[in-house]
């Protein structure tokens, strides 16, 4: 095995307590862009922080970018490497909400270290992404005479959670500002703590709202009940009919049989990495690789209805849920949301008043893996983690991946990040293993030496 240039891994080790406090730092901002929760100030502050950071890292033309959703993003440069080539850095500093902020054994928005892991919303998703590439570009000119082997670009996203599209939108009335050789797209992770990986795939979203009305409004159950159309009943089935037997999805019109030809995932891992309780059955059918990266997967992520506390005997006379739907590469997100509107209306019980609200989505992506970004990105995880780099495939959505490859079509895509499967992104208790941060921050600074090298011959 390889060992790691010593050089870079000294310096990487000895800037992580620097990349823990500003971590803790940035994740203090609840940097959530839904505009109905009114934290706009906060995520301002946290785009400013970013801004500074990046400044005092020497980047030029550092400036917040307004985009078309009413959020910013953050850019800044650092060229004039000759002969080099230009290589662009992205992550987001936007988060999800916490959730059930109860739930959370420690605050979510004060880092907290537990049993060798950091906690916080947003800790891997994806302010720990801003802390690899911070971190990578400190070790570099720390062992560069303060200079970088690229020329480069940076931009932090500050809406990508909640896929309203703003930094798309911006990078396609400005094509040249995110013009490159290599995009870096930090917002990922590895198939296994310890097991160096490149994502080559990602689902695509589309999503819908589901609205049932049966009655002016609600009935007592007891007068009415067994009469009265119940729009929550009605919503149920509605919802039902979108899983099969097995509870693979099930939408008319929409293939759910594809099949990923990559890297497997043992259903006993998965089981213990998804925390599937004992003796409770997975879903679908096919191989679990299937049906995480290749296949269709739809989820109802909210519903409204009374809560089971303070829920009178009532038969419901509206009821409204959200539904999303993960959209493999090879198949159109408008295909797939057209299927998914036409199998809901078709769905409908007992002539319920149903309206259907379209919402916002973003395409799937398949990256090239031939090219020398991978190669270097290969020898750089070989070199960082002493094992050889897999590529797998990830569920989630990253709409600007498309939007960059139909601005740049000759510029190498590669996915990489601070995450995996323990770190429980989106979900309550989120939190960061400092290893995988320290050692994928190494292997992003060696990844940007040897793509220079590799670049010039």
């Amino acid at each position: 095995m390889t060992q790691p240039s010593t050089d870079l891994a000294a310096a990487v080790h000895a800037l992580m307590p620097r990349a823990h406090d500003e971590l803790a730092e940035l994740v203090a901002f609840p940097s959530i862009a839904d505009p109905k929760l009114g934290l706009e100030q906060e995520c301002q502050a946290a785009a400013h922080w970013v801004a500074d950071a990046l400044r005092a890292e020497g980047l030029t033309g550092v400036q917040l970018l307004d985009t078309p959703d009413g959020t910013q993003s953050v850019y800044g440069e650092l060229t004039g490497v000759p002969g080099a080539p230009t290589v662009l850095l992205y992550s987001h500093y936007d988060v999800q909400p916490p959730l059930d902020e109860s739930a959370w054994t420690t605050p979510p928005f004060q880092l907290t270290e537990r049993d060798g892991r950091w906690y916080g919303r947003g800790a891997a998703d994806c302010k720990g992404n801003i802390l690899m590439h911070l971190t990578a570009l400190r070790a570099l000119r720390a062992t560069g005479g303060q200079t970088l082997p690229v020329n480069l670009k940076v931009i932090v996203e500050g809406s990508e959670e909640q896929g309203t599209g703003g930094m798309e939108q911006y990078a396609l009335a400005h094509p040249e500002l995110l013009t490159a050789d290599a995009i870096v797209i930090g917002d990922v992770g590895n198939f296994a703590a310890g097991l160096p990986t490149a994502t080559a795939s990602l689902r695509g979203i589309t999503e819908v709202s589901v609205e049932v009305r049966t009655l002016a409004g609600n009935l007592h159950s007891g007068a009415f009940g067994g009469a009265a159309p119940d729009a929550l009943a009605a919503l149920l089935k509605i919802l039902a009919s979108l899983y099969d037997e097995h509870g693979a999805t099930a939408i008319k019109g929409l293939p759910a049989d594809q099949t990923w030809t990559g890297v497997s995932y043992p259903e006993d891992r998965f089981r213990a990495d998804a925390r599937v309780l004992d003796g409770v059955q997975l879903i679908g059918s096919g191989a679990v690789a299937d049906r995480l990266w290749a296949r269709p997967a739809v989820t109802v992520v909210g519903i409204d209805v009374p809560a089971v506390i303070g829920s009178t005997s009532s038969v419901q006379a509206g009821a409204k849920a959200k539904v999303s739907l993960r959209v493999p590469p090879g198949m159109s997100i408008e295909t797939a949301q057209d299927a998914l509107v036409a199998h809901l209306e078709q769905a409908a019980p007992w002539q319920v008043q149903l309206t259907v609200t379209r919402l916002t989505g973003g395409s799937p992506f398949s990256a090239e893996t031939s090219g020398p970004a991978y190669e270097a990105l290969g020898e750089a995880m070989r070199e960082a983690y002493g094992v050889d780099m897999v590529v797998a495939g990830e569920g989630g959505s990253i709409p600007l991946c498309n939007t960059l490859r139909t601005l740049h079509p000759k510029a190498e895509i590669v996915l990489i990040g601070v995450e995996e499967p323990t770190t429980q992104i989106h979900a309550v208790n989120e939190s960061l293993d400092p290893q995988e941060l320290e050692r994928m921050t190494l292997s992003e600074a060696l990844f940007l030496r040897r793509y220079a090298q590799v670049w010039q011959g």
